[in-house]
């Protein structure tokens, strides 16, 4: 098993990022992105999984989460992520994309506006154009318990099995170092910029309002992701959890008829953290896919 390493790159506009990367650099490359709030810490054993099967596999912390640099201007919107994404996947040769939730989003804006010139295929995880408002207010209220800072990580695991009450709460919970980082007052506050929730674009707005109702959602208008869902021409994969209360099973019937080709995967047991709620289903179907359609492909 090749030992994971640390990646610095950069975006067009030098934005600093950092990757985590496991497997040889001449195996095609499987690009991972995070969804909002979350670091590149996120995908469990995917990259020793997807590294074992011959692929180069690199986990992004999108700009203003985890180590990577925080954007200058505050200015988290989509436009922002989607370019990073592309960035990223345009120093690779022709890579696979993964995303998750924001990820996801900005990984299908990258390919379906052409931005990434590339792409083998993508791979959408528990994220559609059609998200289910009361899932996207849950993912907003679990955010903002971080906001203020938690005075212990024992308090951090309180609020993630609260978001998360299906899983296991670990006795060991020194791997929540990953996702926090502490203040100078001894506060420990989610690791991403602040900035990220009380600043987003001027045109985001919550895909499941009504057109040109401005929220405090932080993705964007339903119409634009139609339309780069339509222009998806590579293989397309949705992972979706079973129980996930953001990606209903209209939303994945409304991805398919967007994307005719999209082919669609229940991971039962799994709600919209999917790869950390069930991480070997996980890795099993996205490796299975990339192995049959574009390793079957080359």
């Amino acid at each position: 098993m090749s030992e994971r390493m640390v990646l610095h790159t950069s975006t067009a506009d030098g934005l600093q990022l950092v990757a985590d990367v496991q497997g040889d650099p001449a195996d095609p490359a499987v690009l991972l992105f995070h969804g909002g709030g979350q670091t590149r810490h996120a995908w469990g054993g995917a990259l020793g999984a997807l590294a074992s099967r011959g692929w180069y596999a690199a986990s992004f912390d999108l700009p203003g989460h985890g180590d990577s640099a925080w954007v200058p201007d505050g200015n988290y919107d989509l436009d922002r992520f989607a370019s990073a994404v592309a960035d990223v996947a345009n120093q690779f040769r022709h890579p696979v994309l993964v995303g998750a939730s924001l990820g996801g989003l900005s990984s299908l804006v990258a390919v379906g506006e052409g931005l990434a010139h590339d792409p083998a295929a993508l791979v959408l995880v528990d994220v559609t154009p059609r998200l289910e408002r009361e899932g996207v207010s849950r993912i907003s209220d679990f955010m903002r318990l971080g906001i203020d800072g938690f005075d212990s990580l024992e308090d951090v695991a309180d609020a993630v099995a609260s978001y998360v009450p299906n899983r296991k709460r670990p006795k060991d919970i020194s791997g929540l170092r990953k996702n926090v980082r502490q203040r100078d007052d001894g506060k420990w506050v989610w690791h991403w910029d602040p900035k990220f929730f009380s600043r987003m674009g001027p045109e985001t707005q919550d895909p499941t309002a009504d057109a040109g109702e401005p929220t405090a959602g932080r993705f964007s208008p339903p119409l634009r992701l139609h339309a780069a869902s339509r222009n998806v021409k590579v293989p397309t994969l949705l992972v979706r959890g079973g129980s996930s209360d953001v990606v209903s099973a209209e939303g994945a019937a409304e991805l398919r008829e967007l994307i005719p080709h999209a082919e669609i995967v229940d991971v039962a047991g799994a709600g919209h953290m999917v790869a950390g709620d069930r991480n070997d289903r996980f890795n099993d179907a996205v490796i299975e896919f990339l192995e049959r359609i574009v390793r079957g492909a080359g």
